[in-house]
């Protein structure tokens, strides 16, 4: 990714920077291949860069396999790097269903560098890796029966979730006593 954080020795219109964009809900694909296919038929590459619908993965468990799929960060948002001039600006307005670039006062506002680290998701340390992350149905408080294993159909309240690892902490009653239980999020279900 080629991020330039906004140089003040130069003027704003020669600078390829990033903003982001209002769209359409659920139309952010067909927005940015829109997008990309009028930059080509002006033929104003040199004046765009990147596309980017900010996504990240996650792992859903659906008929008892792990599926890893992609979800929007930010819905309804698309990142843009380009040059702001008055022929880009009216390109990227007048495609259907954009809405505007974000800012004060209609004005578009560059984002920061660690504003586009953040949304692309690069904050990430380079000597890790990131995971995707859990879908969990469930959250604290919810009562659960327990699918498998030692404890198999006992019924408890879910104490903790964690995402990352997939664990869920779950309190069952046993002998009048409320017992914390660690178990995989795909041996619970709720009830």
């Amino acid at each position: 990714m080629n991020s330039v954080a906004p140089s003040p020795d130069v003027p704003l219109e020669e600078q390829m920077l990033w903003y982001v964009l209002k769209v359409q809900s659920n139309r952010e694909k067909s927005i940015k291949e829109n997008l990309q296919r009028r930059i080509n038929r002006e033929n104003l590459q040199e004046q765009f860069g990147q596309i980017v619908i900010p996504m990240e993965k996650i792992v859903e468990n659906k008929a008892g396999q792990k599926k890893v799929s992609e979800r929007k960060l930010y819905p309804g948002y698309i990142m843009i790097q380009m040059k702001l001039n008055d022929e880009t600006w009216f390109l990227v307005r007048e495609t259907t269903g954009v809405g505007d670039f974000t800012g004060a006062a209609g004005k578009p506002i560059p984002m920061q560098e660690h504003e586009i680290q953040r949304m692309l998701g690069q904050e990430v340390h380079k000597t890790e890796v990131a995971a995707p992350k859990i879908k969990i149905e469930f959250t604290a408080g919810d009562r659960v029966k327990i699918r498998e294993g030692t404890f198999e159909n006992f019924e408890g309240s879910v104490e903790t979730v964690d995402e990352a690892t997939g664990k869920v902490n779950v309190l069952i009653e046993i002998f009048g006593r409320s017992v914390p239980i660690l178990l995989e999020y795909w041996q619970v279900e709720t009830v």
